[in-house]
């Protein structure tokens, strides 16, 4: 009797694919040819009877079939990802958190004492990077996700509005003051490439058309342009949110009053539906909920 079950590592395959929508970069993810990953994908559209993919005149794209095969099939590689996973850490009560690097760093850090000490039975495991994880591997539980909530099939909930401004050293301030926003043009400005709200924005509010030509620094990581404006290096364009320990001891001041910043929401936590299932994640989810409430 014909198993119901298609070629398990063919499946592994259309998944990559599916996600890459290339064979020649799923092939170097899989460490296989690309001649391998299109013999898979051949194989698992023979046993399955259907078309899995498009193949256009610059690329491929899911067919509809393809489409709503992926959306089964990433839920139940999923689930095999965090079983084994778990059973190969030997760990019961586990909880795997991915989170873009500044706010991990500077937000969930300092608020992590107090989830450990409410729920001590959770070994949480907190990894961040500025890519976003990929729930199918079955590695990650959570994700807090920075950017334009553009995630289909995947619950997206915002954290916080924050509240884009600039913010400058006292140091800064009191050797080159500011008293418009057209002083800025003559001040070191820095640059956060990745971020969703820019100088251009901000001064587009404030009804300035000049835009500056060139930016004293440029990082691609919150985190790394607040730590160069406490340096005095310039005016960094940041979340007051995520710089609240910054402006609490001081070592930061919003150069002008909190109604000029750019209101956003920009950060999101985000999982697949079947993960909060889980009691581990549920809690976590409600204790974010929580610390984010509280620093409204």
């Amino acid at each position: 009797m014909k198993s119901d079950l298609p070629p398990l590592d063919a499946l592994v395959v259309f998944e990559t694919v599916a996600r890459r929508l290339s064979f020649a970069r799923a092939a170097e993810e899989l460490f296989l040819t690309p001649s391998a990953v299109s013999h898979q994908i051949a194989k698992l559209e023979q046993f399955l009877g259907f078309m899995l993919f498009e193949r256009l005149s610059k690329g491929i794209a899911l067919s509809k079939a393809g489409e709503d095969y992926l959306k089964r099939v990433a839920a139940a590689l999923g689930a095999i990802g965090s079983a084994t996973n778990d059973i190969r850490k030997g760990v019961k009560n586990t909880l795997n958190v991915h989170a873009s690097t500044s706010i991990a760093s500077l937000w969930l850090m300092p608020r992590l004492g107090a989830f450990v000490r409410a729920y001590r039975d959770i070994a949480l495991s907190l990894s961040a990077s500025h890519v976003n994880s990929d729930f199918a591997l079955g590695q990650v539980d959570v994700d807090i996700r920075y950017g334009v909530p553009d995630w289909p099939n995947l619950v997206v909930e915002p954290i916080f509005e924050e509240n884009i401004l600039p913010l400058a050293s006292p140091d800064l301030l009191m050797r080159a003051p500011v008293h418009s926003p057209t002083d800025l043009l003559e001040r070191p400005l820095i640059q956060s490439t990745v971020s969703i709200i820019q100088w251009r924005d901000w001064f587009a509010s404030r009804g300035i058309e000049t835009v500056p030509d060139r930016f004293a620094f440029r990082f691609d990581r919150a985190a790394m342009s607040l730590e160069a404006a406490v340096q005095g290096f310039g005016i960094a364009l940041e979340s007051q949110k995520i710089a609240a320990q910054h402006i609490a001891n001081g070592q930061l001041l919003p150069v002008f009053h909190a109604d000029w910043g750019i209101r956003v929401h920009a950060h999101f936590v985000v999982y697949p539906e079947r993960n909060a299932q889980r009691e581990e994640v549920a809690q976590f989810l409600a204790w974010l909920r929580e610390q984010a409430e509280q620093s409204l």
